[in-house]
């Protein structure tokens, strides 16, 4: 297992993560198996979508907005609670193919770290088993 650590600089962001799982995949020498990308968070969360045109994570963060808007009645008083339903709603972990020990992604896939709830320091926790 490899730990990442990701400092985000917003309350709300999308960080292009694709990178640095791509190199540990590789490091890892596996030629066939599965990579598990996991955040160990509870206001943050790992999405795999478009990651050639920036508007894509911008309209994917307002979608997330009017799903879960700032103020609303939440019972959670720490006042994160938008953090938290974004994060479920978007997931804490992927499982992405390897095949001939590169990533299996779509042309315009990127692995995306969802800040909800920041600035902060993320980890990213990597495991390739094959």
């Amino acid at each position: 297992m490899k730990e990442l650590s990701v400092r985000t600089s917003q309350r709300e962001e999308m960080i292009d993560i694709t990178h640095l799982v791509r190199d540990f995949a590789k490091e890892a020498g596996i030629t066939d198996g599965i990579c598990h990308v996991f955040v160990p968070h509870t206001t943050c969360g790992i999405l795999i979508n478009e990651n050639a045109d920036p508007d894509v994570t911008r309209d994917i963060l307002d979608a997330l907005r009017v799903l879960a808007p700032a103020t609303a009645n939440y019972r959670h008083v720490e006042g994160n609670s938008p953090a938290h339903i974004k994060s479920s709603l978007v997931g804490c972990s992927k499982t992405l193919m390897l095949a001939n020990g590169r990533l299996c992604l779509g042309t315009w896939q990127g692995i995306f770290l969802c800040e909800f709830d920041g600035p902060r320091h993320r980890k990213v926790w990597l495991q390739v088993v094959g």
